[in-house]
C-alpha cells in the first residue's frame, strides 16, 4: 500500500491559512518520517495545508490527485527516485519543484535543475529560509499575491519613505547608503522587538551571505551616527548582548 497522508498542525495556536490558489496544498515527498513530520509541522503553523507521500510512486499519485501549489521533493526515495519523480511531474505540469536533499554534489544539483526543478536546498537547512523560498516561488507562479508593502515606516524620531527612498530624523532629511536604508527598514518593521544578528544579515545581505558578520556591527555604528542624538549613548538602536539589536520606538 502506497503511503500518503495529509498533515495538519497541533492543537495549539495556528496562523491563518496561506492563501494559495484554490487552497491547493503543498506536496512533501519525503521518506524519512522525522524529517517529514518536522517540515509538515512548521508549514502547518505557517498556514499551509500539507500532503505527505513517503515514496516516489505515492508522490506521483498524490501529485495527480491533489494538483499541489508546490512540491518539496527528496531525491533519495524508495520505489521511484526523486529525479524520476521530477521528470514525470515536469512533463505534466509547471508546478514549482523544490528539491530537499542531503546530496550536496554539484552533479546532483545540476541534474535536478536540468530536468526541471526550480530550486535545490541542501539538508540541514533553515526552516525560515525554506519558507521564504517557498513564498518566493509561489508568488512567481501566481499562487499567492505579493504582500502589500507599507510605504512609510516610522519609529521614534525616524520616518522612512520606501517609495521615495527618503529618511527624515526629527524632521530633517538624512542621507543613508542602500544597506543602511535596508537595515533601518528592518529595524522599523520590528520596532521594540529583538532582531537577531542572523535575522538582520538575512534581511539586508540575503540568506547566502557568507562574509564577515562584523559588517553588521559597522553598519549599525554608522546608522547610530546618523539617527541618534549621542551615538555613544544610543536611545533607539540598542544592543542586546549576545543576541542582536532592538529598535526602541519611544522618544525620550
Amino acid at each position: 500500500m502506497r503511503q500518503a497522508m495529509e498533515m495538519g498542525g497541533d492543537s495549539g495556536e495556528e496562523r491563518p491559512r496561506a492563501q494559495t490558489a484554490a487552497n491547493r496544498p503543498i506536496l512533501l515527498i519525503e521518506d524519512a518520517p522525522a524529517i517529514a513530520l518536522s517540515i509538515s509541522h512548521t508549514l502547518s503553523r505557517e498556514g499551509f495545508r500539507v500532503v505527505v507521500a513517503s515514496d516516489g510512486e505515492a508522490g506521483i499519485d498524490r501529485f495527480r490527485v491533489e494538483r499541489p501549489a508546490l512540491i518539496l521533493l527528496d531525491l533519495m526515495l524508495p520505489k521511484l527516485s526523486g529525479l524520476d519523480v521530477c521528470r514525470i511531474v515536469r512533463r505534466e505540469s509547471t508546478v514549482p519543484i523544490m528539491i530537499l536533499t542531503a546530496k550536496d554534489s554539484e552533479a546532483d544539483k545540476v541534474a535536478g535543475l536540468e530536468i526541471g526543478a526550480d530550486d535545490y536546498v541542501t539538508k540541514p537547512f533553515s526552516m525560515r529560509e525554506l519558507v521564504s523560498r517557498m513564498h518566493a516561488h509561489l508568488r512567481r507562479a501566481g499562487m499567492i499575491p505579493a504582500p502589500e508593502e507599507v510605504q512609510v515606516l516610522t519609529g521614534g524620531p525616524v520616518e522612512l519613505d520606501i517609495a521615495r527612498h527618503e529618511v527624515h530624523v526629527r524632521g530633517k532629511p538624512v542621507e543613508l547608503t542602500p544597506k543602511e536604508f535596508d537595515l533601518l527598514a528592518a529595524f522599523l518593521r520590528g520596532r521594540n522587538h529583538l532582531r537577531t544578528r542572523n535575522y538582520l544579515i538575512d534581511s539586508v545581505w540575503g540568506p547566502n551571505y557568507f562574509g564577515d558578520t562584523k559588517t553588521l556591527d559597522v553598519h549599525v555604528k554608522r546608522l547610530r551616527s546618523k539617527i541618534e542624538r549621542d551615538p555613544h549613548r544610543p536611545e533607539h538602536v540598542l544592543t542586546v548582548r549576545g543576541l542582536g539589536y532592538r529598535f526602541l520606538d519611544s522618544e525620550p
